[in-house]
């Protein structure tokens, strides 16, 4: 049975690294087209562009890696059906659960691909691809308001005027309040760097106002360190997308978020949709066999196919679309990443169970 394994695996895995190199070559393409109106401003040329494409290739092929999965394992599957393998495999004894069997295996290394690529390659080619192009365009981090970025760091509040390409900080102002919510004391720096060393911020250009009840005084300094929970790693949130960064990296800010009390709703969906991600490309590969063997009984591939990349586009729209029906609904975040897993795959185990 190992041989049939094998063999099964060779015709699927085939046909999804053909399936990905057609979206992904398509979808790059429409990325290209895409970035051609910026080519011009700043220092952003063509190469800019090429580069800023392959490095967000990743992230492309981990978006419709599900679907790749479904069209690879129908075309897979056909391919053993149009010459009539399958028919005498079936012949020879072999059930059609035996055969999802070998399929699910074909899909456990794909869901096993998806959480490599999700969480080593994905993050760190995004995060270069979009530094890049900032730097080229010569933009600063979306900062989400015309007041910097804002963020509670426990009992202190953190204004940074800017968020440089290379994580630099400029104009960063410090708020701390004491327990009973009173400023105690205003921090200002014209500058801060990271330092790996220290695993701190060295903040530069320092003035620093105390308050108390009668008075308030000031103090400069020309540097010091910061000490802070804020990281690099938190800062690259507003770098990149929540779902495209990694399930470590989502993890880490939404704990940082709930220290501090502040809404996580948009990254725990970011998350969760980490998690399940591998699952539905376990589940699109499962999808193909009631496919195949319906294509076995009416002698046609074409609809199978064609039903194939109907149901891969549903399940794409879907994912994407919960996404917004969790925010605007308030959904659970665990629910709204899962559903639309959970739905193909009783769907699946239906089509299955009237396979004979």
């Amino acid at each position: 049975m190992r041989i049939l394994d094998n063999y099964i695996a060779k015709h699927i895995l085939y046909q999804v690294l053909m399936a990905v190199s057609v979206l992904v070559g398509l979808f790059t393409f429409l990325t290209f087209i895409d970035q051609l109106s910026d080519i011009g401003i700043g220092s952003y040329g063509v190469l800019d562009a090429v580069r800023f494409v392959i490095l967000s290739t990743p992230r492309i092929l981990y978006e419709i890696f599900p679907m790749s999965a479904l069209l690879g394992s129908i075309l897979g599957m056909s391919s053993l059906a149009v010459d009539s393998e399958l028919v005498v495999i079936r012949a020879a004894g072999v059930s059609v659960a035996r055969l999802t069997g070998s399929v699910l295996k074909v899909g456990a290394f794909l869901a096993l691909a998806a959480v490599l690529l999700g969480e080593v390659v994905t993050p760190y080619s995004e995060t270069m691809a979009q530094r890049g192009r900032a730097q080229a365009l010569q933009e600063n981090i979306n900062q989400q308001s015309d007041f910097g970025l804002w963020m509670r760091d426990n009992k202190s509040y953190v204004n940074v005027g800017e968020v440089l390409p290379d994580l630099s900080l400029l104009d960063v102002r410090v708020f701390e309040f004491d327990d009973d919510g009173r400023l105690r004391s205003l921090v200002f720096a014209n500058k801060g760097n990271y330092v790996e060393e220290a695993q701190r911020w060295r903040l530069q250009g320092i003035v620093q106002t105390l308050i108390n009840k009668e008075s308030a005084r000031s103090q400069n300094a020309r540097a010091a360190y910061w000490s802070t929970d804020v990281t690099t790693d938190i800062l690259s949130v507003f770098l990149i997308r929540p779902d495209q960064l990694s399930a470590y990296q989502l993890s880490q800010y939404i704990n940082h978020l709930r220290d501090n009390g502040q809404d996580t709703e948009a990254y725990e969906l970011a998350f969760w949709a980490k998690i399940a991600t591998p699952l539905a490309t376990a589940v699109m590969v499962i999808l193909a066999i009631p496919f195949v063997f319906r294509s076995v009984r009416s002698g046609g591939y074409g609809g199978s196919l064609f039903a194939g990349i109907m149901l891969g586009l549903a399940f794409f729209v879907m994912d994407k679309g919960f996404g917004l029906i969790v925010q605007i609904f308030d959904i659970s975040p665990f629910l709204g990443a899962f559903l639309p897993t959970m739905l193909f795959a009783m769907l699946g185990v239906f089509f299955i169970r009237r396979v004979h």
